[in-house]
């Protein structure tokens, strides 16, 4: 399928080309028509799958053929969690809207807000905007929604995870009823479902990925290490490597300052950027990032979100997250767009309860590789699978009330089936059983030891 045979018109089309991009994605595929035709949409997708477009590329064809913005007015608003991200999606709009006649404009906390309503007075056919500073320029009268024809929440499972709930719900109170809803988030959790149902209509349902799935081509691996080595296992992986893009992650603010100041120390060129980063600071980092300027940059899941980097080639969990889910979103940070990719996880013996959450989520142990010279004094323990519940099966009527045959050979193949599936951990220093193909652990396979210069 081609661009072309999705509907929209050569002016987008032209600008899609200028993009590099050939053919609509999955999801692309599925959430354009639904939204073309008018429905209210419900789509699901994991990051670097292309659904940005998914939603702006139609919302352009539709307002590219009515009345333009009027003062203070708005015609499409689009909601994002973070203000990278609402950076990213108005560069997106921009560049699919360039031979359109619309406007566009983008706000978000952090920076002075007289400039965006200075240039909210000309109105914009599509606003991108971060919920609390939207609000406060509702509040002082700079932005109005009489003229509004579509919501979309971006990142919706973002947005309920760093509590934004209240301020969707009194952003919706101000709403015009009669407006085209479109929701998209990584996952359809049963809090995404709720919100769905109070905003919108008899949603057309579009998901191109299981719920919590990592991308296929991202070569995922642990190194177990002492959490006081992690710094120094981190410079040696990167030195060993020669690596020259890495993003990395950290569980909090004051974790990533410190992890900066290390690699600066060790003459790695580094950036830090958080919460409580200045917008400038962030931007700017992000910034060097992209150009090569800086090698490492350090970040917390909030800031992360919205960082778009083609052929990021690896990323680093410094920390594992506290909410499994976020690995996902971590690690989805690379191998976008069909490239492959490269996800390692530092992991230490007080994280076996995050490492064991998260593989549950993603349905596999990670595999073990033991940096020489940095293995761990406190061994990090090993993790096994849940069992699925099953749905207990109604029993089956007897076909007279002496037949036993049946019920016994049930029981019996009950039985045979518990015995073959029974766990059987391996019995090794601290190795992760590694997977089969039917999900079992082999106890057969031993962690991967590789030699390395990383210690010296």
């Amino acid at each position: 399928m081609s661009f072309a045979e999705l509907g929209l018109s050569p002016a987008i089309l032209q600008a899609i080309e200028e993009q590099g991009y050939q053919q609509p994605s999955p999801i692309q595929q599925q959430a354009i028509p639904a939204v073309l035709s008018g429905r209210d949409v419900m789509a699901a997708a994991q990051t670097g799958t292309g659904k940005t477009a998914g939603f702006t590329l139609p919302i352009l064809e539709k307002l590219s053929a009515g009345e333009r913005a009027r003062p203070n007015q708005v015609r499409a608003l689009i909601v994002t969690p973070t203000r990278e991200l609402a950076a990213q999606v108005g560069d997106n709009v921009r560049a699919y809207s360039e031979h359109l006649p619309l406007t566009s404009a983008v706000v978000f906390g952090g920076v002075k807000i007289n400039p965006q309503m200075m240039r909210l007075r000309r109105g914009a056919d599509v606003l991108v905007a971060t919920p609390g500073r939207l609000l406060d320029l509702y509040q002082q009268n700079a932005v109005r929604f009489k003229q509004l024809e579509v919501l979309v929440l971006d990142e919706a499972d973002r947005m309920l995870d760093m509590g934004f709930i209240h301020d969707i719900k009194k952003l919706l109170a101000i709403l015009p009823k009669e407006r085209q809803n479109l929701l998209f988030s990584a996952t359809f959790s049963d809090d995404i479902r709720a919100l769905a149902k109070s905003l919108t209509n008899d949603p057309a349902e579009v998901s191109v990925t299981p719920a919590n799935s990592t991308a296929k081509k991202v070569e995922q691996l642990i190194h177990p290490v002492d959490k006081k080595q992690k710094p120094k296992l981190l410079k040696a992986l990167i030195n060993e490597h020669n690596w020259q893009q890495v993003l990395v992650f950290c569980k909090t603010k004051h974790g990533a300052n410190r992890l900066t100041r290390y690699l600066e120390e060790n003459n790695i060129t580094a950036a830090a950027i958080h919460g409580n980063k200045s917008q400038g600071a962030r931007t700017r980092a992000l910034s060097e990032f992209k150009s090569g300027d800086i090698r490492i940059l350090v970040a917390t899941d909030i800031a992360a979100r919205g960082i778009d980097i083609d052929q990021l080639p690896q990323v680093v969990n410094f920390d594992l997250p506290n909410v499994a889910e976020d690995y996902v979103h971590r690690i989805g940070r690379t191998g976008r767009a069909g490239a492959s990719g490269q996800a390692f996880s530092l992991v230490a013996a007080d994280e076996v309860k995050e490492l064991s959450q998260i593989e549950n989520l993603i349905g596999k142990l990670l595999e073990r590789d033991y940096v020489p010279g940095f293995e761990p004094v406190h061994e990090v323990p090993q993790t096994t699978l849940r069992a699925k519940a099953k749905k207990p099966k109604k029993p089956k009527k007897p076909k007279s009330p002496g037949h036993q045959g049946g019920q016994k050979a049930v029981s019996q193949h009950h039985q045979r089936a518990n015995k073959n599936t029974a766990a059987k951990p391996r019995q090794q220093r601290g190795g992760s059983a590694s997977q089969s193909k039917n999900g079992a652990a082999n106890p057969a396979r031993r962690p991967r030891r590789r030699p390395s210069s990383a210690a010296q």
